[in-house]
């Protein structure tokens, strides 16, 4: 069973992300030797994008100081290899090669999801994909988005492609608002100053007499 799981396209995408993975470690391995500050953002990395989304990814990234080749690569290296393993693995389970409780039990929790925003696309096909997969909103993130191109009978070819092209294109997206909030950041500040002075004006009076007030009390005795 083993020997057939890795002739089938979902096996061989499967030792694809697990290379993916061993290449992480061992680059993360290479830099805590040479470079700790760098592993470091590239562990924290890895689990901001893995758990808090592209976004938190992307953040923290420019928050280490890096540009925007190193960011946009490292992040869209991550998500590929999330995007291939977890493919791969629900590919598996829903194929009986792979039959293992816990793993059944997760693919199914994705498969639900999956399932939920699958009739909103699927009559947009390649691009109800790359839309879904590139638009920042709740549950869109790129393994979904594959699981649903499968659902409706994409190839894997066009499935990856609509998927990777939508987190290539959302990064680039990320990485370019969060150059322009940084950018502008003294702007924006003083903006929200302006409001809250304005949105404070009609109660100069009422904050002035309380502070009138309360200089006028006396201290309490010891």
């Amino acid at each position: 069973m083993k020997n057939q799981i890795f002739k089938t396209t979902q096996g061989k995408l499967l030792i694809i992300s697990i290379c993916m993975a061993m290449v992480l470690v061992g680059t993360i391995g290479f830099y805590v030797v040479t470079d700790a500050a760098l592993a470091k953002t590239l562990i924290l990395t890895f689990f901001a994008n893995t758990f808090g989304g592209r976004s938190v990814g992307i953040g923290l990234c420019i928050l280490q100081g890096l540009t925007a080749f190193p960011t946009i690569f490292y992040n869209f290296y991550l998500e590929v290899m999330v995007v291939l393993f977890t493919y791969a693995v629900f590919a598996l389970t829903t194929t009986n090669y792979l039959r293992v409780e816990w793993v059944i039990r997760a693919m199914e929790r994705v498969a639900e999801t999956a399932l939920k925003k699958k009739h909103k696309i699927e009559r947009f096909g390649w691009f109800g994909i790359f839309l879904f997969v590139m638009i920042p909103l709740p549950v869109t993130g790129p393994v979904v988005g594959a699981i649903i191109g499968s659902m409706i009978g994409l190839g894997w070819i066009r499935n990856f492609s609509a998927t990777f092209l939508g987190t290539l294109t959302a990064l680039v997206l990320w990485f370019e608002f969060f150059e322009f909030l940084d950018e502008r950041f003294q702007m924006i500040q003083s903006f929200f100053v302006i409001i809250l002075i304005l949105v404070l004006i009609p109660y100069f009076g009422k904050i002035r007499r309380l502070v009138e007030s309360l200089r006028r009390k006396k201290p309490l005795d010891p």
